[in-house]
């Protein structure tokens, strides 16, 4: 079989060395690996996908300013908010990517449950509604988070949850 004239590989001039499709997909996996990773609460999983400064913006529900912090500041935050929490678990979907060349948005609604059983009240879990902005560069060929922006539609349930009895 002939082989055309023009390039045929990755790599070879005029061809894009990047899939948009594949480049997509790896945007919503991370964004995704977080939440499961703090779900579970595997710190060194949610590290993985952050960049090592991140503004995180919480005024939607904490008021305030965006701040800007590094991944172990957002860890210790979300380790301390969640340790009197039994479940947490995150669901987002809806997602709407744009990538161009290493830089990437992600909007996403998102769902999240927190649970604690052994408490008198008779609340024992609180659901946050809304959804997420999220910025991500590649670097070194990995995508990491360097904005994490929540927008808090609603609060059901406790809302004092984590300081019951």
């Amino acid at each position: 079989m002939r082989r055309s004239s023009g390039p045929a590989f990755a790599g070879d001039e005029g061809m894009p060395t990047s899939d948009p499709l594949r480049d997509r997909q790896e945007v919503e996996d991370v964004v995704v690996r977080l939440f499961v990773a703090t779900d579970r609460r595997n710190w060194s999983s949610v590290e993985a996908c952050l960049a090592d400064m991140v503004i995180f913006d919480m005024t939607s529900m904490a008021g305030g300013e965006p701040l800007h912090m590094k991944p172990a500041e957002i860890i210790a935050t979300w380790k301390g908010g969640l340790e009197p929490i039994d479940h947490v678990h995150h669901q987002v979907g809806n997602f709407q990517i744009d990538v161009d060349g290493n830089l990437a948005t992600a909007f996403c609604y998102g769902i999240a449950y927190h649970h604690r059983e052994k408490i008198s009240h008779p609340s024992k879990t609180r659901t946050f509604v809304g959804n997420y902005d999220v910025h991500l560069t590649r670097n070194d060929g990995k995508w990491r988070i360097d904005l994490f922006r929540f927008n808090l539609e609603f609060i059901e349930g406790n809302r004092d949850l984590e300081t019951a009895t």
